[in-house]
């Protein structure tokens, strides 16, 4: 397992200057704090996180990883982000959120330090930031329990999620800041599930999101064709 950085500075900086505003539900990162209880319910209905040992890899200011918490989950939020994770350490703090952590480490290092020691691993709107998102894949899997279960969450690289994603969320919209994704680094469900298999994870189930600007509602459904999650879950032998 590599221990490397697999990180791009400039992504680490975009999201670090936006740290202060993780908490704000009218920010920049409104659409996290929505779909949030979607993805959560999700997984919960996949894995039931109560009592579980969990890592939310690229959590940010902790949206997900103080749900998971404040589910019963004994909740690891990792990142690279000094100041994101600071957010969420106040925040954690403030909330008085019950067995919540979080470490500046990479996916690889703690990988590498902590194999098969969690019951369950969150990866959410992360892999198309990254360098190396097949690298991500293979930390979660050498750092989930065997029966443990992946999780992940990402944008496929097709024309009409760049126009719906970037075109019309970041340029028409405003519904995140212009550059908040690139086009070349959103992967198409296939190579997601390639990723996953070669990482020794079955995949289990998969869900689309859908976004109605009018009626600015979140809802997951069966297209995948902009934004989507997979299940996958490490085989017991």
């Amino acid at each position: 397992m590599q221990t490397h950085v697999n990180a791009d500075p400039a992504e680490l900086a975009k999201f670090s200057d936006l740290a202060h505003r993780w908490w704000d539900p009218e920010s920049e990162f409104r659409p996290l704090h929505q779909i949030n209880p979607l993805r959560l319910d999700w997984i919960n209905s996949i894995s039931p996180v109560q009592g579980l040992k969990t890592v939310d890899v690229g959590c940010g200011g902790g949206i997900l990883t103080d749900s998971l918490a404040r589910k019963g989950a004994q909740a690891l939020g990792i990142d690279l982000s000094s100041k994101a994770l600071k957010v969420a350490q106040l925040h954690a703090l403030e909330a008085e959120t019950p067995n919540v952590k979080y470490r500046e480490v990479s996916a690889e290092s703690l990988a590498a330090e902590a194999p098969g020691q969690f019951d369950m691993v969150t990866c959410m709107e992360m892999l198309e930031h990254v360098p190396d998102p097949s690298s991500i894949v293979r930390a979660c899997a050498a750092m989930v329990k065997p029966g443990g279960w992946v999780f992940f969450s990402t944008l496929n690289r097709n024309p009409k999620s760049f126009m719906l994603a970037i075109v019309g969320a970041e340029y028409v919209l405003g519904m995140l800041p212009r550059g908040t994704h690139e086009y070349a680094k959103m992967l198409r469900p296939s190579e997601l599930a390639g990723f996953c298999r070669a990482a020794g994870l079955d995949l289990r189930q998969s869900r689309g999101m859908s976004y109605n600007p009018l009626t600015r509602r979140y809802w997951l459904n069966s297209d995948t064709s902009v934004n989507y999650l997979i299940a996958t879950q490490k085989p017991l032998v």
